[in-house]
């Protein structure tokens, strides 16, 4: 048994992950405050839905250059195409309608509770009984959430709740297929399992976007364009990448608590680039939420 096998020895932190890990957070949390500029040109289901099938098809070359199959047994296509509808196609229409009603920090943040959803629908799913720490980290996700409605006042309160009910839905609806993806496991090479979720979750939102948005590419700018190009290749594709290319060194235990930099890069590139608003209310969402998040990771 070597050193690091044996009970109770850390587990190695290997500085090349960790460099992975920083570019995946760095490019997620780029992409609220890009994702948010990018909606006042393009409608929701229009801009997600496009950037998504991009992005899927750039990542199905990305794996077959590196050697991994795109094929799928067929007794996994009803887990992929449940975790697809989950994890991308519910996530990308939720959080994109978010984004109209809400600041791009603040979407951030109630996206990043999805940890704490995890830990408490393991009981349902997974027959994982909630532990003190479980309950606290939920106690501590819905201060964050309440630090957000109440921040600005009854009137401003009543105008971000559609907005804060998206966001809240496509957070669960993602822990929903992190849960389930435990309980019904995808055997497929990484790169290749995320092009198939990304395409099957965002093509019938982009179909959708195109037939009933009315959607106006030529609006975009030259900026615009090319933030357009980042939300697809860096979030898609440089982002993803790096995320599985961070887990195969990493602990994942190490990886999960090291993506809670995103909701603070999104929440300050927000505030520096769209002149959002970065108040108590909002510093003190951003503490409740990441304390809750790293309970949760810790349950």
């Amino acid at each position: 048994m070597t050193p690091e096998n044996q009970p109770g020895a850390k587990a190695r932190i290997a500085p090349a992950g960790i460099a992975f890990l920083a570019v995946t957070s760095i490019g997620w949390g780029f992409n609220w405050p890009v994702t948010k500029y990018l909606i006042g040109f393009l409608p929701p289901l229009t801009l997600r839905g496009t950037t998504g099938v991009i992005g899927a098809v750039l990542l199905a070359i990305l794996a077959l250059l590196w050697g991994q199959t795109l094929h799928v047994p067929r007794a996994y296509w009803p887990r992929l195409v449940l975790a697809a509808i989950l994890n991308v196609g519910c996530w990308m229409v939720l959080m994109g309608f978010a984004l109209v009603y809400l600041p791009a920090s603040e979407a951030a943040l109630i996206a990043y509770t999805m940890p704490v959803w995890a830990a408490v629908l393991s009981w349902p799913i997974l027959g994982e009984r909630p532990n003190g720490l479980r309950v606290l980290s939920l106690v501590m996700a819905f201060a964050g959430m309440s630090a957000i409605l109440g921040g600005n006042g009854f009137a401003a309160s009543l105008s971000k709740l559609p907005g804060i009910i998206m966001a809240l839905g496509g957070a669960i609806s993602f822990a929903v297929g992190a849960v389930l993806a435990k309980k019904l496991p995808l055997d497929l090479p990484p790169v290749s399992a995320a092009a198939w979720q990304i395409g099957i979750g965002c093509l019938p939102v982009a179909i959708a976007g195109l037939l009933f948005e009315k959607s106006d590419f030529a609006a975009l700018s030259g900026n615009g364009w090319l933030l357009f190009g980042y939300s697809t290749v860096g979030q898609f594709c440089i982002a993803y990448v790096c995320w599985f290319a961070a887990l195969a060194r990493l602990p994942a235990s190490v990886a999960a608590i090291g993506t809670m930099a995103v909701p603070v890069i999104g929440v300050v590139t927000s505030a520096i680039a769209l002149h959002e608003p970065l108040g108590i209310g909002q510093i003190a969402a951003l503490i409740f939420t990441l304390a809750g998040v790293a309970l949760a990771t810790q349950s």
